[in-house]
């Protein structure tokens, strides 16, 4: 194809979908690649598809050298086994941005996460911050940084986007298991005492990022990104709870023995929440985004009770049919074992 294209890796993904839908607005075609099918039946047709692994450094290279900018979203989420986790993030990054060096990408933007921070105690994080990764995904993303970083070093215009847990139409994941016990009118457990601030971020807010970073004359540099609005967990907990009309509410529960059942049932798979979930959701967990607003003019348009309530609303009328399948991406419910137990306890509670 005479025409190169924005290559997306994890292409068919949550984001990939999302960021494949803005390129088309934009009378861009373009490459997602991905082991998993193409599962949005309007982008058919719209997209060039290949199916591939990023491990697979041959096909990877087939991919790049078709592209005038690449966005690396593939990674391997936190539910993943670490070896997974390590070779996919890690390894993968190294062959995308290899592939992009030598075939002279113009602007790659890596999708990194705030995760590489562990959990600070001062906030708001900056992105000269410490970096403290939490768990293999934290340690795996902080380690495919320092590939994008080599490669800047040799002459790769690479841009990394810290986001915050982002969500919107098409994100289940664990966000599912919220929209689920919130529609079953339920208590919602809050670790803590709620009053913590912890912020979120909407997709088409992130998929703005990444298009003003490939459009951007400025060379790469890394950026936070995360919603300008957002208030502590009970207040925009509570808001979805107040949207959902039907007699959710927030339930705050003491952290420490909570923390210890929640260990315990990820230590005999019996809980889908993950370290980085339930040791970080009754801390302060936030980003300062004014290097992105300055350098490129990014704006957030959402706040987290904004998006919390626009994604239940999807969830209710198309995300359903969606969490029917189970596993361990965005796109898909995830098994909630033990914490289903706990929703119907709790049904019986007055």
């Amino acid at each position: 194809m005479a025409k190169k294209q924005w290559l997306v890796t994890g292409g068919t993904g949550f984001f990939g979908t999302h960021m494949a839908w803005r390129l088309i607005k934009q009378g861009i075609r373009p490459i997602l690649f991905d082991l998993a099918p193409v599962d949005d039946p309007g982008l058919i047709g719209k997209v060039d598809y290949i199916r591939g692994d990023v491990r697979d450094a041959v096909a990877v290279e087939a991919a790049v050298k078709r592209s005038v900018a690449v966005v690396h979203a593939a990674a391997a989420l936190p539910l993943e086994s670490p070896r997974d986790i390590w070779d996919v993030t890690v390894q993968g990054s190294e062959n995308v941005y290899s592939a992009a060096l030598k075939h002279k990408v113009k602007k790659c933007v890596h999708i990194g996460t705030t995760a590489v921070y562990g959990i600070p105690r001062v906030h708001p994080l900056y992105e000269d911050s410490l970096l403290v990764p939490l768990g293999a995904y934290g340690e795996a993303k902080c380690e495919a940084e320092q590939v994008c970083r080599r490669m800047r070093r040799g002459g790769l215009d690479v841009t990394i986007i810290r986001p915050k847990s982002f969500i919107g139409t098409g994100r289940l994941g664990v966000f599912q298991i919220l929209f689920d016990w919130v529609e079953s009118g339920v208590r919602i457990p809050v670790l803590g005492t709620g009053e913590n601030r912890y912020q979120l971020l909407e997709v088409t807010d992130l998929v703005q990022a990444c298009v003003l970073a490939v459009n951007a004359r400025i060379k790469g540099d890394d950026y936070n990104v995360g919603a300008s609005k957002f208030s502590t967990v009970n207040a925009d907990v509570g808001a979805l709870c107040a949207h959902a009309k039907n007699g959710a509410k927030v339930w705050p529960v003491p952290s420490a023995p909570a923390k210890w059942a929640l260990r315990g049932m990820e230590a005999f798979n019996l809980s889908p929440l993950y370290k980085w979930v339930y040791e970080t959701c009754d801390q302060d967990s936030f980003v300062d985004c004014g290097k992105i607003q300055k350098a490129l003019g990014w704006k957030p348009k959402f706040s987290n009770a904004e998006m919390l309530c626009a994604t239940y609303d999807w969830y209710l009328k198309e995300g359903k049919p969606m969490a029917l399948r189970t596993g361990t991406t965005h796109r898909v419910a995830w098994k909630q074992g033990l914490l289903g137990a706990v929703k119907a306890g709790l049904k019986l509670v007055p």
